[in-house]
C-alpha cells in the first residue's frame, strides 16, 4: 500500500466507528465514514488534479466529528463559532496522528492541519477547493434533510451564504449537480438573491 491508501484507510477507520449511521440500499453506514467517501468522489469530479495533501484534507473533513457534538457548546452565534474552531483543531489533530503513522513529515501534516482549519480562505486555492467540495456535497447528500426541517426562506439564506463561501468554479459546478426540485428551487433563489445584492 502506498502511504496516501494507508492514510486513507485509517482515516476511513476512524469514520467507520461513528454510531450515528445512514441508510443506504438497505445497509446502515457510519455517517461520517459515508461522509468522507461522498467528500472524496466530489473533490474527483470537481477538482480531478487535486493533490495529495487536498485528497487527505478532505477525506478527514469530518474525522470523528460525532465526538464533539454541537450541542456541547452554547446554541448561539458565538458558541456555533467556538464549535466549529474546535472541530478544526481537533479534525487537524486526529488527522495528523493518522499522517505520521502513515510515513507523513511534519511539514505535510501542519499543511494538512492548515486546510482542515480553513485557513486562507479565499486566498489559499487548496483552502477554498476543500470548501467548495464541502459544498457541493451538502447540496447533492444533506440539503433535502435541511430542507425538510426549516421554513423556505430559511433554506434559501443558507443557501445564499453557501454560495457566498465557494469559487467561481465551485458555483458553477453546483449548478451541474442533479438535485431534487426543491432544493433546485432553493438554489436557484438563492442565486437570484445573492446576485440581486451583489
Amino acid at each position: 500500500m502506498t502511504r496516501l491508501s494507508t492514510a486513507l484507510a485509517g482515516i476511513d477507520a476512524a469514520n467507520g466507528d461513528d454510531p450515528n449511521t445512514i441508510e443506504v440500499d438497505g445497509a446502515h453506514v457510519p455517517a461520517e465514514l459515508l461522509y468522507g467517501e461522498r467528500m472524496s468522489a466530489m473533490l474527483a469530479r470537481v477538482y480531478p488534479d487535486a493533490s495529495e495533501l487536498l485528497q487527505l484534507a478532505v477525506r478527514a473533513q469530518h474525522i470523528r466529528r460525532w465526538e464533539i457534538p454541537r450541542d456541547s457548546y452554547p446554541m448561539d452565534r458565538p458558541g456555533y463559532l467556538r464549535w466549529r474552531k474546535e472541530l478544526g483543531r481537533k479534525h487537524a489533530e486526529w488527522a495528523g496522528e493518522i499522517l505520521e503513522t502513515a510515513g507523513y513529515d511534519k511539514e505535510e501534516i501542519a499543511r494538512v492541519g492548515a486546510l482542515l482549519r480553513k485557513e486562507n480562505l479565499r486566498r489559499d486555492a487548496e483552502t477554498q477547493a476543500l470548501e467548495d467540495v464541502a459544498a457541493l456535497v451538502f447540496l447533492a447528500h444533506y440539503a433535502d434533510d435541511f430542507a425538510a426541517k426549516h421554513p423556505p426562506e430559511k433554506v434559501v439564506a443558507i443557501l445564499v451564504k453557501t454560495l457566498a463561501k465557494m469559487s467561481a468554479h465551485g458555483q458553477e459546478a453546483a449548478g451541474s449537480l442533479s438535485l431534487s426540485p426543491g432544493v433546485q428551487a432553493a438554489l436557484e433563489a438563492a442565486i437570484a438573491q445573492a446576485s440581486a445584492t451583489s
